[in-house]
């Protein structure tokens, strides 16, 4: 593929660009790796999806560009694969604390400019960062935070973009239906804005000051958490 540019700000911890070229490893094929493995292929990117498993080899071999099978622990196994040679990888091992962070040290070892990994908890976290991790995200902790914010408020989607600044998906509520959103005071009062407004059976598109929502829409707005959590919460 040509080069592309990957941000890595894929809920990680730096707005750091990396120049990618090749293959993007990903390391271990439970329902976290191959949905992630999947997803990139969908974008477009060249995946080479590792396992120590061979029946999920064997599973995952038409879905991604290339699949194998090698403990990722070995320095020496993973330069046979090519790791070596990889800008990004992302260790996915979802059993196993010591294997993943054997393989994120293997992998720092090999000189991978771009190394992402799972963490299953704080101080897994701390470690895989002290042995080479550029990015660790902690995917069970942060689809929990999601899922709070919906079952518990009115909104219906929500996006942490940094610790502190959210996005949030909600119906349009009747403090601002049939007045532009400029006459609104939204900002001054909540200190959120709406970003964009979706009519019904429409399309997303972006809000201005001239505005004016209908009672069917659908909104997204953006603010510090505290402000947007408490938008949402208000009765």
């Amino acid at each position: 593929m040509p080069d592309k540019i990957i941000n890595t700000m894929l809920g990680g911890l730096t707005h750091e660009r990396v120049r990618h070229e090749g293959e993007i490893i990903v390391i271990g094929l439970g329902r976290f790796g191959s949905a992630l493995a999947t997803t990139l292929i969908d974008l477009g990117y060249e995946v080479l999806g590792v396992d120590s498993n061979p029946e999920i080899v064997q599973n995952q071999s038409g879905n991604l560009t290339h699949v194998v099978q090698a403990d990722t622990t070995n320095v020496r196994a993973l330069r046979q694969i090519g790791a070596a040679d990889a800008v990004t990888a992302v260790v996915c091992i979802g059993t196993g604390i010591e294997a993943s962070v054997l393989t994120t040290a293997a992998l720092a070892d090999l000189g991978v400019k771009n190394i992402w990994a799972k963490a299953i908890t704080e101080p897994h976290g701390h470690i895989l960062r002290r042995v080479g991790a550029h990015n660790v995200v902690f995917p069970e902790a942060d689809m929990g935070q999601r899922v709070a914010h919906l079952v518990t408020g009115q909104l219906l989607e929500f996006l942490a973009l940094d610790e502190d600044f959210v996005i949030g998906e909600l119906a349009a509520p009747d403090e601002l239906i049939g007045v532009p959103l400029g006459n609104t005071n939204l900002r001054a009062q909540y200190k959120v804005t709406v970003v964009c407004v979706k009519p019904a059976g429409g399309q997303f598109t972006y809000a201005d000051r001239d505005t004016v929502l209908s009672k069917s829409d659908l909104i997204v707005i953006a603010g510090h958490r505290a402000d947007v959590e408490r938008f949402s919460d208000r009765d």
